[in-house]
């Protein structure tokens, strides 16, 4: 993996691989297509360093953390939901102020139907044949954007409930009530 390290002359992306890597533990070929959907969410959105953003990640697979290490959106943060629907799909979009209630942000996947013009990221990405991080992360490098495609969508931006913490009926300890409920989920499952 050094030697593909090395091949890359842009500054900036190596910073965020050697942030990456020690969170997520290695330079996996879905953290590295997390790399890049930041970099393609930063320039469509014109993010600042340091600007807050929110984070949709269609799978668990590896996408969530360069959203994590590079853009602060975390899960205990509320910045990072996982919808996962086994896609290697994301959806970004920024902070907005209460009361607000859609944003425009971006979705953004590896798409197939792109990935053909590099034969090894296009095997690793359908499971056809094994193919190495190296591998499939050179081709990801000499793919840049064209392996994504993406389009601006209108983001619904939930209602914050009040937070209402009760004591559960059931086994005492206490629970955040949304609802009416009575009893905390443990003890209604």
């Amino acid at each position: 993996m050094d030697e593909i390290i090395q091949q890359i002359r842009d500054p900036e992306l190596l910073s965020q691989i050697g942030k990456v890597v020690p969170f997520h533990g290695y330079l996996s070929t879905g953290a590295f297509i997390g790399i890049q959907m930041f970099n393609i969410a930063k320039k469509a959105l014109d993010l600042q360093d340091g600007e807050r953003i929110f984070v949709t990640c269609e799978t668990y697979n590896c996408l969530p953390d360069p959203f994590q290490v590079l853009g602060g959106a975390t899960i205990g943060n509320k910045g990072l939901r996982i919808a996962d629907s086994g896609k290697m799909a994301v959806v970004v979009n920024r902070h907005v102020p209460a009361g607000v209630t859609s944003v425009p942000g971006i979705r953004i996947y590896l798409d197939p139907n792109r990935t053909k013009k590099n034969p090894k990221l296009h095997a690793w990405y359908l499971n056809t044949e094994k193919i190495s991080h190296k591998e499939a992360i050179h081709d990801l490098i000499k793919a840049g954007d064209d392996a994504y495609t993406y389009e601006m969508v209108n983001v619904e931006v939930p209602i914050k409930p009040n937070k209402c913490i009760k004591m559960c009926g059931e086994c005492g300890e206490y629970f955040v009530q949304y609802g009416e409920e009575v009893l905390c989920s443990t003890c209604t499952a």
